[in-house]
């Protein structure tokens, strides 16, 4: 069975990773998402609410969801895939992943594939539509399912 490792702080999920996990499955028998937990990292949504929201989306079978601490190698390592998963929106993308990608190799011998957003998704940030979210703009067109996310404070 053929494994593939998306890791990422998914904060929050949105329209261009869900693209990106359906992209991959056309090619691996199983998508793994990793949301990474960092300590100096203060998430906008909790880790329980992005496990949440994104386990709703996928059929069980191919694609499944866990958080992880440590170096993304070694969670993709011990899910026992052989890849990691990075979409691409732009060039600017690229030259930050492909950095990260060489590491990976020399560090554990994992290799990563890279997909392209669609283009009508390439605009959509994490950052920016936490930023939207936080200002209380609509962000329905950004993400899936917005009602599974926490709800305003």
């Amino acid at each position: 069975m053929k494994r593939i490792f998306f890791p990422g702080s998914f904060d929050p999920f949105t329209k261009g990773h869900e693209a990106i996990v359906h992209k991959a499955l056309d090619l691996f028998d199983e998508v793994i998402i990793g949301i990474g937990v960092h300590s100096n990292k203060t998430s906008f949504f909790s880790l329980e609410s992005r496990l949440n929201h994104i386990q709703s989306l996928f059929d069980h079978t191919r694609v499944r969801t866990i958080s992880f601490q440590g170096l993304t190698v070694d969670a993709c390592k011990k899910e026992e895939c052989s890849h990691l998963l990075r979409g691409l929106r732009d060039s600017k993308d690229f030259q930050y992943e492909r950095s990260i990608a060489h590491m990976n190799y020399d560090l554990r011998g994992i290799e990563t594939v890279f997909l392209l957003t669609d283009l009508s998704l390439s605009a959509i940030n994490s950052t920016i539509v936490r930023e939207i979210y936080q200002n209380r703009g609509d962000i329905s067109s950004f993400v899936t399912k917005d009602e599974l996310l926490i709800k305003r404070t």
